[in-house]
């Protein structure tokens, strides 16, 4: 799949302020400072399309990104941020649960963790709580050019074995600053959409 349009559709903090139902849509999920809006301007080919802040824990809303007119890439809030208080960090939960509980165009959610560390306790339950609505199946491993090729497949491997992922579980490595890694996500997101 090549991304040959995107643009900011709509910036939502409760279900009467989502765009409608129209489109299918593919959410993006992870800690804080994962690399989740350099991800998404490496897939879209934009250099700004998601602002990318020095300061972790910036997106408040959900974002949708209306992609080709075709579908919607989703960015949601990054989790795990200890400098947010207790109370907006369960205010995001709380819309993040909102959206992922009722969206029925919602295909899937692409979680990304850092591949130079083992999935945090926050990653694990993230996963479990995509596991357990259906959303889960796909994890983009974000930094890999801060890591050697020999190193790759025992990180690959840990991620595996901390979210205790399935055989047909993919995990993508990815580098936003070496731009590879994104090609094979592009084509995992086209066919869950052809599907």
């Amino acid at each position: 799949m090549k991304i040959v349009t995107s643009q900011l559709e709509q910036v939502a903090v409760r279900p009467d302020q989502y765009p409608p139902e129209d489109l299918r849509e593919i959410a993006f999920a992870g800690r804080s400072n994962v690399g989740k809006s350099s991800l998404l301007n490496l897939l879209t080919g934009r250099k700004k399309l998601a602002h990318v802040s020095g300061n972790p824990g910036k997106t408040r809303t959900i974002n949708f990104y209306r992609v080709n007119d075709r579908f919607r890439i989703v960015d949601l809030p990054g989790y795990g941020y200890a400098k947010v208080s207790r109370s907006v960090s369960e205010s995001w939960g709380d819309m993040m649960e909102q959206y992922l509980e009722n969206r029925p165009n919602l295909v899937t959610v692409i979680q990304l963790v850092d591949i130079r560390h083992a999935p945090s306790a926050q990653d694990r339950a993230m996963h479990d709580y995509l596991r357990h609505y259906g959303l889960d199946g796909i994890i983009a491993a974000t930094k890999a050019d801060k890591i050697s090729r020999n190193q790759m497949a025992r990180q690959i491997k840990q991620i595996r074995q901390t979210l205790k992922l399935s055989e047909e579980d993919r995990v993508f490595p990815v580098s936003a600053l070496k731009k590879t890694g994104h090609e094979d996500l592009l084509a995992a997101m086209e066919e869950l959409l052809e599907e």
